[in-house]
């Protein structure tokens, strides 16, 4: 898509350093990150909303990925979220999903 950060990010016309990319899905810390570890992860192609993902193959690497981003920065026993908007909540219009943490107990009171 023509006006869309993430794809700009995708063809390389904005630098990001990538935690991790392969053919599908690219992850990389969040500009304005509200934990330690703040990451985007994100289909490499232009999927408008969560809604409009219709790709099993996708759904699949986007949670191994997402598995992977949790289990190397050691968020298992110290707490994470996973977030998604959608519907119009979303600040840009192209799929992705933050990884934040740590979030702890103490931290959610």
């Amino acid at each position: 898509m023509k006006d869309c950060i993430f794809c700009k990010i995708r063809e390389g016309k904005i630098s990001k350093i990538f935690i991790y990319q392969d053919e599908d899905v690219m992850v990389f810390p969040d500009i304005n990150p509200v934990k330690p570890v703040h990451l985007l992860i994100i289909p490499r192609k232009h999927i408008k909303d969560f809604l409009d993902l219709d790709n099993a193959n996708l759904e699949n690497k986007l949670k191994n990925v997402i598995k992977k981003m949790i289990k190397e920065n050691n968020l298992e026993n110290k707490g994470y979220r996973i977030g998604l908007n959608g519907g119009g909540a979303q600040a840009i219009n192209h799929l992705h999903i933050h990884l934040m943490g740590p979030m702890g107990k103490k931290a959610a009171l």
